[in-house]
């Protein structure tokens, strides 16, 4: 349910939103938040059909899910034309869709490399670029950068590099977009449970726990956080609460990355 008070307007009514990587995680948490705080319409994305349909089933008839690849800018024409075609513009984008492959410097592939540098820089670039004819006054978007572009954790230095990447392009695409009354910001994670644990190699319940348990260790607050956590960060930077906040970060990450 929503956080707002029974006489409270929901937050986003009547908007029409963007949300890449829609399928699970932050993505799907996102969506339906948005959906809760009244968006009219929230096209999801995903690479994979059978869990961005199911998504899409979950969240209701509010929800369209389109499927294709963030790094790959055809699939986002084809979805952007079927934004136009249905509702004609997008208010919100959150281009949230990215990936992580965990290696030290000397075991870096070039398949990975290119892989993370396609889908974390590449895909944002374009997600953001190709909504822009169909935003006007009001729009708001949201990247979703990473505690890691502010840590220099082991393993992970093409991965805090991209995400380095999309926490800039909020501060210079505010600037682009100068007189255009469209906001940019980005969100910072911190150690979030989501299905992407899996795809970075923890694979097993142990390696999970013993994961989760590290991540708490060094968190101030002493645990992991929730993708719903994230998802009601974003709706605030989505609405009209924050018509004044452009070219931020704002950090949902316990205070890891801020002591």
């Amino acid at each position: 349910m929503s956080d707002s008070n029974a006489n409270d307007s929901p937050k986003l009514s009547g908007k029409i939103a963007v949300v890449t990587g829609g399928n699970s995680g932050i993505g799907l948490a996102t969506s339906r938040f948005f959906i809760t705080e009244g968006a009219a319409r929230v096209y999801i994305t995903g690479r994979r059909q059978a869990e961005l349909e199911a998504a899409a089933a979950s969240l209701g008839p509010k929800a369209v899910a389109v499927q294709g690849d963030v790094s790959d800018p055809t699939d986002l024409d084809r979805l952007y034309d079927l934004v136009r075609t249905q509702v004609g513009h997008v208010d919100i984008v959150f281009a949230n869709a990215g990936v992580a492959t965990l290696a030290p410097l000397g075991s870096l592939s070039e398949a990975d490399v290119d892989q993370m540098l396609n889908i974390n820089i590449k895909g944002v670039i374009w997600t953001v670029q190709k909504a822009l004819p169909l935003m006007g006054p009001g729009g708001s978007i949201i990247l979703n950068a990473s505690i890691a572009a502010s840590k220099g954790f082991p393993t992970w230095s093409v991965y805090n590099a991209t995400k380095a990447a999309v926490r800039s392009f909020a501060r210079t695409w505010s600037s682009d977009l100068k007189g255009r009354g469209i906001r940019v910001n980005a969100v910072s994670p911190g150690f979030i449970e989501t299905p992407a644990q899996e795809k970075i190699g923890l694979i097993s319940s142990d390696q999970r726990n013993a994961f989760f348990s590290w991540a708490a260790s060094i968190t101030p607050l002493e645990r992991i956080g929730r993708a719903d956590e994230v998802a009601k960060v974003v709706a605030f930077l989505a609405s009209d609460e924050s018509g004044f906040v452009a070219g931020s970060e704002i950090f949902v990450d316990g205070g890891v990355a801020q002591v």
